[in-house]
C-alpha cells in the first residue's frame, strides 16, 4: 500500500500508452528510493479511443495531397480531434466521453483495490486532459449531490459498474472514484478556457472542493497558446485555484523557437518548474 496515489491524465494529440513512464522517472530521482514504495503512479489512457480514426484521415492527407508543416498539422489534426471527438454527441451511450469517462473510472477504481479508501489522491493532468479530468470530476460531485448527469460514466454508475465489474459498487468504492480522496491538483497547458468561453459568466463553475486540504495549482506558459489561467474564468476560479506562470523548456527551445510551437506545449512534464511542485505535493503527504 502506497502513502499517496498519483493520476495521471495525458493531453491532445498522438499519446503512447507509456506516456508517464518517463515523469516516473523524473519524479524518483527528485524524491529519491522513497519514491518507489511511497507512490503509486497509474496513468489514465483514453487517446486510443480516437486514434484509429485520426490515423486513418492523417494517412489519407499524406497519400493524396501535398501540405507543408507536416509535424504542426499532425498535431493539430490529432488534437483538435481529440476535443471534437469527446464533445461529438457525448450523451449518446457508448460516445467518446462515456468511453473517457470509464478510463478514469477504472484507473481509480484499480488504485483504489491496491491501497484503499484513505490513501490520498493527487492528480496530474494536461492540456485537454484538464477538461476531461474536470468534466469527469464534475460530472461525479453531481450525481453524487443527487442531481440528473446527462452524460457519461457518472449518468448511472451503478449501471457501468455492473456492466463491466458484474457488481454494484460500495459507498466507499463510489466516494473514491468521484476524487473525494483528493488533496491536490496540478493542471498544465490547461485549456479548460476553450471549452467554456462561449458560456454565460454565471455557468462557468468549477468544481467542487474535495477536501478542505485540497490545493488546485495551475501551471502555464504565456508563451504557449494553448496553456491558459483559470482565475480569470469566474470568481469560483478565482478562490479554487492558483495560477502560476512557469517558463517550459528554457534555453535551446526558447532560443530556436519564435513563435508557437507544439514543443511549447508539449513539454510541461519535463520541465523543473513542473516537476518541483509536484514532488513537494507529493512528499508532503508520504509518510
Amino acid at each position: 500500500m502506497a502513502d499517496v496515489i498519483l493520476i495521471t491524465v495525458h493531453g491532445m494529440g498522438e499519446t503512447p500508452p507509456d506516456y508517464a513512464s518517463d515523469l516516473g522517472r523524473r519524479l524518483r530521482a527528485r524524491i529519491g528510493t522513497r519514491f518507489n514504495a511511497g507512490v503509486d503512479v497509474r496513468a489514465v489512457y483514453y487517446q486510443d479511443i480516437l486514434k484509429k480514426n485520426e490515423q486513418e484521415v492523417w494517412r489519407r492527407v499524406q497519400h493524396g495531397s501535398t501540405v507543408r508543416y507536416e509535424e504542426l498539422r499532425k498535431f493539430l489534426l490529432f488534437g483538435f480531434g481529440d476535443a471534437a471527438g469527446l464533445e461529438n454527441r457525448k450523451e449518446d451511450s457508448g460516445s467518446a466521453y462515456e468511453l473517457a469517462q470509464i478510463e478514469i473510472a477504472k484507473t481509480l477504481l484499480d488504485a483504489y483495490a491496491a491501497n484503499g479508501a484513505d490513501t490520498p489522491l493527487v492528480l496530474l493532468s494536461h492540456s485537454l486532459g484538464c477538461h476531461v479530468l474536470s468534466s469527469y470530476i464534475y460530472d461525479a460531485q453531481k450525481a453524487r449531490s443527487g442531481l440528473p448527469v446527462a452524460a457519461g460514466v457518472w449518468r448511472d454508475i451503478d449501471h457501468w459498474s455492473r456492466t463491466l465489474q458484474g457488481r454494484a459498487l460500495t459507498e466507499s468504492e463510489k466516494s473514491f472514484l468521484a476524487c473525494g480522496s483528493a488533496l491536490g491538483w496540478i493542471t498544465t497547458g490547461c485549456n479548460i478556457p476553450i471549452f467554456v468561453a462561449a458560456h454565460k459568466a454565471m455557468t462557468i463553475i468549477p468544481i467542487s472542493r474535495p477536501r478542505p486540504r485540497f490545493k488546485w495549482l495551475n501551471l502555464y506558459d504565456p508563451d504557449d497558446v494553448l496553456g491558459w489561467p483559470l482565475q480569470p474564468l469566474s470568481e469560483g476560479y478565482r478562490l479554487l485555484v492558483e495560477d502560476r506562470v512557469v517558463n517550459v523548456g528554457q534555453g535551446v527551445v526558447n532560443l530556436v523557437v519564435k513563435s508557437w510551437n507544439p514543443l511549447s506545449h508539449s513539454g510541461y512534464w519535463e520541465d523543473d518548474e513542473v516537476l518541483a511542485p509536484l514532488a513537494s505535493m507529493l512528499t508532503g503527504l508520504m509518510r
